[in-house]
């Protein structure tokens, strides 16, 4: 299950993106996750996703805020408390800061990666905890391609696309920088799906994604997304398939909206 909930919202990322004219600050997206146990898909744990706004001595930036949570009847089970945030350029979405922090079942890991655009690197931060609670750091620098970014920049940077001009079938290859390693991700355009959802029914964009060289996702368009098909592109639901398992996302509320 590790890693499971936002590696199934991993998407596509790529050139050309000059204005954000869809990502607002003060947007705020929250979602049930659910777990296929025993035949059974069960609702285990809540998703979030909200922007604000941070201001430097030099600039302002938009933070990217994700997390996961299982719910206290299931934190004896498998009890998972991950953060994942971007911070990033509000116009561009150009990441400068990424943090990941995560505690899964007793495992902990925490990432952070700073970048320099100009020279194509990152300079990375990963550091672990033992069982006995000791923890030790380990530091790299990432060489990477003009385009890679992290999960969760990667995530809204999709929905600034022009997903409306896409052929049923179309597919991209793209760049996501992960524990170190850029991960070639593939997303094919399947058409559109008119889907009901908490909050109401969707005309949806649905994708399928993949990832190439790793058996994180399994199946053939087994993973799947589906944006609403309109200025804000929000991700309403999501179904993954992995290797101890499959499950579920799905939108409970969206507030703070662009259009």
């Amino acid at each position: 299950m590790k890693y499971y909930i936002f590696l199934v919202m991993v998407l596509l990322s790529l050139n050309g993106i000059t204005q954000n004219k869809t990502i607002a600050f003060g947007e705020k997206l929250v979602y049930t996750a659910s777990y296929n146990m025993s035949g059974l898909l069960t609702d285990i744990a809540q998703v979030k996703m909200e922007t604000s706004e941070v201001k430097t001595s030099k600039s302002t930036l938009m933070r990217l805020k994700c997390t996961a949570t299982t719910y206290k009847k299931w934190d004896n089970f498998f009890k998972i408390r991950d953060l994942y945030e971007s911070y990033v350029n509000p116009k561009t979405l150009t990441p400068y800061l990424y943090k990941r922090d995560i505690s899964e079942g007793g495992y902990y890991k925490f990432m952070q990666y700073k970048y320099n655009h100009k020279s194509q690197l990152v300079k990375s931060l990963k550091r672990k905890k033992n069982s006995e609670g000791e923890t030790w750091d380990e530091n790299k620098t990432v060489k990477i391609n003009a385009s890679t970014k992290d999960i969760v920049s990667t995530l809204y940077y999709i929905r600034n696309l022009d997903i409306h001009k896409a052929t049923p079938g179309d597919q991209q290859n793209f760049t996501v920088l992960f524990d170190n390693i850029e991960k070639t991700i593939s997303v094919k355009y399947i058409g559109k799906e008119t889907i009901s959802t908490k909050i109401g029914s969707k005309e949806c964009y649905k994708l399928a994604i993949s990832i190439k060289g790793s058996d994180i996702l399994k199946g053939s368009n087994s993973n799947l997304l589906w944006l609403t098909a309109d200025a804000n592109k929000i991700p309403v639901y999501a179904k993954f398939k992995i290797p101890v398992g499959n499950g579920e996302l799905k939108i409970v509320s969206a507030t703070g909206l662009k259009n």
